[in-house]
């Protein structure tokens, strides 16, 4: 479920993916939400582009790094693709 910084507190959150586009974004928060995974989303900027790249907005969706394993897992059966690894927030 989605939840705000204040949920979380001192807990240290890992970057779990990256939604380019607002469809996107929504899709992710279905699927978590319909796991029961708690989840913070905030908006901030990547790097996009392979010729001419440009800084872009974009959803970034975190949680709890015990949860990491199983939001990468429950995502990956929905065909949608977690973060690099090492990228954290």
């Amino acid at each position: 479920m989605r939840q705000s910084e204040d949920f979380f507190g001192a807990k240290d959150l890992e970057l779990l993916h990256i939604a380019k586009r607002l469809s996107e974004a929504r899709r992710v928060e279905e699927v978590l939400n319909e796991a029961g995974i708690d989840y913070l989303v905030e908006v901030d900027t990547y790097f996009g582009g392979i010729i001419f790249q440009s800084a872009r907005a974009g959803a970034f969706f975190y949680v709890h790094g015990e949860t990491l394993p199983g939001a990468i897992a429950v995502l990956s059966q929905k065909g949608i693709k977690a973060a690099a690894p090492g990228l954290s927030g």
